[in-house]
């Protein structure tokens, strides 16, 4: 009776043990896919991944599409720069529909072309783990490293922490804490000053000061309103009395305009009748020019009798001697 219950536990554990290979194995198949269903890629990085596992997801846009299989150092010997390799395996299935219908490579290639990228982003901030999260940047270059593998390889970029992350390394921590140093020195040495430790009472003068000129200056406005009441009285009347005045002046004004005009023509009727006695062909500039003429003549027959005079002053007694 024992034997025949060890020899049917030994058939039971034994087609359990086939059923868990059977499950194991269509997970994995599962899982894993076919050879020609997936496609092994590699990624390299210049910072560390820390937090980053074997079997970590690899999401694009955050739809999980492969895992990582592999995390490798590399230590280039000529520049003596530590990388790291990170080795992954993605269903092509699971980002079907752009047209290719290709191959699992040749999709990568045009997924990579339209500017696909690989960052190190975290699961969770609890756990601090890691996961490669791929996405479009057609923005950036792609920049491949000179690694031996016959692996696809994806590009890689920073994320703005590594980018944050880098830029305050990059600072020289040391030489900004001299500064700071510096700076307060020099306002430790500033605030020692005498003058500095006059300024509260100077301000406290000057306030005082202010507020006499205050206190002044509401005086002055009190005692003056009255005044300033009885002279805006005083506009509104006469802005009142020009606005009743302005109607008559404007009649007077045009009337002037009127008379303007009239006078206007009657002096262009004058200046035509002056044109007609002094234009050229007029008789009266004619008999101008003629009276001109005649007093030329006597004026040379004057000039004659007065040289005649000078040289022979008894001409007027005896006549002219010739």
């Amino acid at each position: 009776m024992n034997e025949e219950n060890a020899h049917s536990v030994a058939i039971g554990g034994f087609i359990v043990g086939a059923l868990l290979i059977a499950v194991v194995t269509l997970l994995f198949v599962l899982g894993s896919g076919l050879p020609g269903q997936r496609q092994q890629v590699v990624m390299v990085f210049d910072g560390s991944v820390k937090g980053l596992t074997i079997g970590a997801p690899v999401a694009l846009r955050g739809v999980e599409i492969g895992e990582v299989t592999g995390i490798n150092l590399v230590l280039d010997e000529e520049t003596m720069k530590l990388i790291m390799v990170v080795e992954a395996s993605v269903s092509s299935e699971r980002i079907q529909g752009i047209g290719l219908g290709g191959a699992s490579s040749e999709l990568i290639d045009e997924l990579i072309a339209r500017g696909l990228r690989a960052q190190l982003n975290l699961q969770s901030l609890l756990t601090g783990l890691l996961y490669v999260q791929l996405d479009f940047h057609p923005d950036t270059a792609v920049q491949l490293a000179d690694i031996d593998s016959d692996r696809r390889q994806i590009p890689t970029i920073p994320t703005g922490l590594e980018r944050f992350t880098r830029q305050i390394e990059s600072l020289d921590i040391a030489a900004m804490a001299n500064d700071v140093q510096e700076i307060a020195q020099g306002l430790k040495a500033l605030v020692q000053q005498e003058d500095v430790h006059a300024l509260p009472g100077e301000l406290r003068t000057t306030l005082a000061s202010l507020k006499q000129t205050s206190e002044a200056l509401n005086h002055t406005v009190q005692a003056a309103g009255p005044q300033l009441d009885s002279l805006l009285e005083n506009s509104a009347g006469l802005v009142a009395d020009s606005r009743a005045e302005l109607p008559r002046l404007f009649q007077r004004f045009d009337e002037s305009l009127g008379s303007l005009e009239q006078a206007a023509g009657e002096f262009g009727q004058a200046m035509q009748q002056i044109d007609g006695l002094v234009g050229e062909d007029s008789a009266t500039t004619w008999q101008l020019n003629q009276a001109l003429r005649e007093l030329t003549q006597a004026g040379r027959a004057l000039q004659s009798l007065a040289r005649t005079l000078e040289e022979q002053p008894e001409a007027l007694l005896r006549g002219k001697q010739e």
